[in-house]
């Protein structure tokens, strides 16, 4: 028997799931899209910034962000992973921790370049100030590289599937889905007037990606697991950068210069032969007379 009622709410309810499906929210600022590098920085002071970071009461001079886009890292990065820059994610810290003033030295100064040959045209108003002598110097350069960037460091599968007996299949399958993203960078801070190298530092970081398991746990299991279910390359990539600069840091607090006896670049103490006086002469052999045969 045909239920009239059923047929009445029938259209009402595919046209109620219709315009649900079409619906969608945005958490604006959501927790779980951040990266290690949040909030925001003005001049030296910075809004919601990672509580691990590393900060400076003082800023101990001007700071350029040198990326080297020719790199074998570079290439790995913006292709294989589809990211971007590093400098941006770079400045924000460098900002933030209030340790360095960071100058333009990238893309942006195309456009600062741009608006000084628009003036020096004529085509500025004559108190636009784009005179010479405005730009400021970068006292140190700050160089990023990725070590290396392992997108799954290891599944679970083949560690459990002995342990549960003929469910052993079904466990690697979902333990399997557990893996790791790991990834290590490297940051070198050149003074730019001399070329010394004044400070290195490694950093790294490591998230657990839950996979499949994560969804068939439930979304409470998965955010008590961190809330690591679906996390980019990107993320743990930021993550070591921010770590990298924090060992900076710790490195330029507890800073001494290195020092050669007799001055930096004027020669050295390690001695090579031919090297004027730094080096040291060879032996010279004794030549002996020949002794005359016996008459």
């Amino acid at each position: 028997m045909v239920n009239h009622r059923l047929l009445r709410i029938l259209p009402a309810c595919l046209t109620g799931a219709v315009l649900l499906s079409a619906c969608s929210s945005m958490d604006m600022g959501n927790a779980g899209a951040k990266t290690e590098a949040t909030g925001s920085a003005g001049g030296s002071n910075a809004a919601n910034a990672n509580a691990a970071l590393e900060h400076c009461d003082r800023s101990l001079g001007t700071i350029a962000i040198i990326e080297d886009t020719t790199a074998p890292w570079y290439g790995v990065l913006t292709g294989q992973y589809k990211l971007g820059s590093t400098v941006p994610v770079l400045k924000l810290l460098v900002q933030q921790s209030n340790c360095f003033v960071v100058v333009e030295r990238g893309r942006g100064m195309t456009a600062m370049m741009g608006e000084r040959a628009l003036q020096q045209s004529g085509e500025l108003r004559n108190n636009s100030n784009f005179g010479k002598g405005k730009m400021v110097s970068a006292d140190y350069g700050l160089n990023p590289s990725i070590t290396f960037s392992n997108n799954n460091a290891g599944g679970a599968g083949a560690s459990v599937a002995g342990l549960f007996g003929g469910l052993g299949g079904v466990v690697a399958g979902l333990a399997g889905n557990i893996n790791s993203k790991e990834a290590s960078t490297l940051l070198n801070l050149v003074d730019n007037r001399s070329g010394v190298q004044v400070a290195a530092a490694e950093g790294s970081a490591k998230s657990m990606d839950f996979g499949a398991l994560g969804k068939i746990l439930g979304n409470s299991a998965a955010g008590s697991a961190g809330g690591y279910s679906n996390t980019a390359e990107g993320k743990v990539i930021v993550a070591a950068f921010t770590d990298s600069y924090n060992n900076i840091v710790r490195a330029v607090k507890n800073y001494h210069a290195q020092s050669v006896a007799g001055g930096l670049g004027t020669g050295g103490q390690l001695a090579v032969q031919g090297d004027g006086d730094n080096g040291t002469p060879a032996p010279v052999k004794k030549k002996t007379a020949k002794r005359s045969a016996p008459q």
